[in-house]
């Protein structure tokens, strides 16, 4: 009944004083960073995505425009949010507020009413914030005439995240070359104290050159069909331009489409996690792996799963790409 009806999966988890804490399928990230916009910070007067832009542009890089959308962090595990994402394919968001709020109290005897309306939002400011946020939130997805799902963001994190996989293979590539050769000129034993035992490590297998190209050309078709999907829809009056019945079709295909980022077959050795844009990773607990099945066959140097593992999500983002066009189409 999720599979078929649920539109989204809006969490909340821990919540104190200080800057929106927001993650989650990047579809929605426009739509977070325009209910952001309408929700006044309770210090400072602002709003809270200005507050937390000004956050980033203070701690991360001062070139942020601070008028530029924030993103949205990828969801590994360690809430609610982990079976609405990642077993059924449901976009999920994960809201707080914090970073202001003492620390230190989590799962102990001190994690108490008294201690939280003293140190960790007193006059439950933003517990008022955030229950503002997820009510907005809530709200403009069941008023949407068409649901506020955007591919563009997304698209352009799964081509960073691509990115950074094909990074990580070339530098292991130079670093077991570089490694091999040391061990091939005796560097180690020759810089080694002779006095001490020393045992050199063994040549490595170098790393392969791999063929990501199937999933470039995914990513690269996925590129161009989401930012023809969200031009078309913010150039027609949606009331007037469409009639209810091919509304409903379009948010029908727009709900599918995080179900299709997911496999039924799941990840390898994983089955009950299908999504295979975001996971936890196998070795990290919580933390999360973008485009898990690819990464984690590259980090360890499986790279006949890591091929396998490239066509196969080359073939979700294929099926993610045709429903966004079938939406397209229905929107002109």
């Amino acid at each position: 009944e999720l599979r078929e009806k649920a539109v989204a999966y809006i969490n909340s988890d821990s919540n104190g004083r200080g800057f929106l804490r927001a993650g989650g399928s990047h579809t929605l990230e426009p739509f977070v960073n325009e209910v952001a916009r309408s929700v006044e910070d309770p210090q400072t007067g602002v709003t809270v995505a200005r507050r937390l832009q000004a956050g980033r542009r203070s701690q991360v890089d001062p070139g942020i425009n601070p008028d530029s959308n924030f993103p949205l962090a990828p969801l590994g595990s360690g809430s609610d949010y982990t079976p609405f994402l990642q077993h059924l394919g449901i976009a999920s968001l994960n809201i707080s507020y914090g970073g202001e709020n003492s620390g230190g109290s989590y799962h102990s005897i001190f994690d108490s009413f008294d201690y939280y309306v003293r140190f960790g939002d007193p006059g439950f400011q933003y517990g008022i914030t955030q229950a503002k946020t997820t009510g907005r939130l809530v709200m403009r997805l069941a008023a949407a005439e068409i649901l506020p799902f955007r591919f563009g963001p997304f698209a352009e994190r799964v081509k960073s995240y691509l990115d950074e996989i094909i990074d990580l293979t070339d530098k292991m590539r130079q670093n077991v070359k570089h490694q091999n050769e040391l061990i091939r000129n005796r560097d180690q034993v020759l810089a080694a104290d002779p006095t001490e035992v020393y045992v050199p490590p063994q040549i490595a297998e170098p790393v392969p050159y791999i063929n990501f190209a199937p999933l470039q050309n995914a990513v690269a078709r996925l590129l161009d069909a989401a930012n023809h999907c969200d031009s078309t829809v913010e150039s027609i009056n949606i009331s007037e331009d469409l009639n209810s019945t091919v509304r409903e079709r379009i948010n029908q295909l727009l709900l599918r489409s995080e179900r299709d980022m997911t496999d039924v077959k799941g990840l390898p050795k994983r089955p009950w996690f299908r999504h295979q844009i975001y996971a936890p990773g196998f070795y990290t607990g919580y933390g999360v792996k973008t485009l898990p099945a690819v990464r984690e066959a590259v980090e360890q140097k499986d790279w006949t799963l890591a091929e396998q593992s490239i066509e196969a999500l080359a073939a979700t983002l294929k099926n993610l790409e045709a429903t966004i066009r079938e939406a397209t189409d229905l929107l002109q």
